[in-house]
């Protein structure tokens, strides 16, 4: 799927690249790292964990869509982090008709945030892209998700060692789309808005927020969203090719 040939952000010289890009940032979760996949994971490990009787596939059935509720409203700043971290698994077991006490879901809140950084798989071609990539730009994280879990992310996936800056919400005090983290990680990394490229998974994060500064931006369509023509996408890391 070739998507934004013919407007303003490519490269008229080369039909499909885009030109003076000298900075990328990526989103981390499901642009990179496959967070679906190590969440599962992780819910596996703390349900044994904890005693848990109910089928992780069941549970991420509900649990999924509640989850990304409760982030938007947390980019949104309706909701604290402490409210999401308890409201996303309460309202999970709710649905379910299941009887978990507070001190339960706490509990499980806090393993859940231990055990996500030790489940590691990342996209197809990650390590392949981020190599590449790096012998001609410098590479950067923009990312809303819980610092003290994307920084374990990052490390203990092995590609901390590509990426000279990582700005997360909560070190800036704002979650994207705000243009103030877009702004505090333009300043970390020395770079030029029109020479920066955004690349990640949430429209609305990611590619309206970037855009709205005056980066470039590629969608990695995770959620195979409906995206308006203009937008450039990819479905695979790899697609990146056609366009840096």
């Amino acid at each position: 799927m070739m998507r934004g040939s013919g407007n303003n952000f490519l490269d008229n010289s080369s039909m499909n690249k885009l030109s003076g890009i000298k900075h990328i940032f990526f989103d981390l979760d499901h642009t990179l790292w496959d967070f679906d996949k190590n969440s599962a994971l992780a819910f596996e490990s703390i349900f044994v964990k904890n005693k848990i009787d109910i089928s992780v596939d069941e549970f991420l059935e509900v649990y999924i869509p509640i989850n990304t509720q409760y982030w938007k409203m947390y980019r949104e700043s309706r909701v604290t982090k402490e409210q999401l971290r308890y409201g996303r698994l309460s309202k999970a077991f709710k649905s379910l008709q299941r009887e978990i006490d507070d001190h339960l879901i706490n509990r499980l809140s806090d393993d859940y945030i231990d055990h996500l950084p030790h489940h590691n798989h990342l996209f197809d071609n990650t390590v392949e892209v981020l190599e590449g990539l790096s012998k001609n730009y410098v590479l950067h994280i923009i990312t809303n998700g819980f610092e003290e879990v994307q920084t374990l992310k990052l490390k203990n996936s092995g590609i901390e060692k590509y990426f000279a800056t990582v700005t997360t919400s909560e070190s800036v005090g704002v979650k994207k789309p705000n243009p103030k983290i877009f702004k505090a990680a333009m300043r970390s990394a020395g770079a030029l808005y029109s020479e920066s490229l955004m690349i990640g998974d949430t429209y609305e994060a990611d590619i309206v927020g970037a855009l709205a500064v005056g980066m470039r931006a590629i969608c990695f369509n995770y959620h195979k969203d409906k995206l308006a023509d203009e937008i450039l996408v990819i479905d695979k890391l790899i697609e990146l090719q056609r366009y840096i």
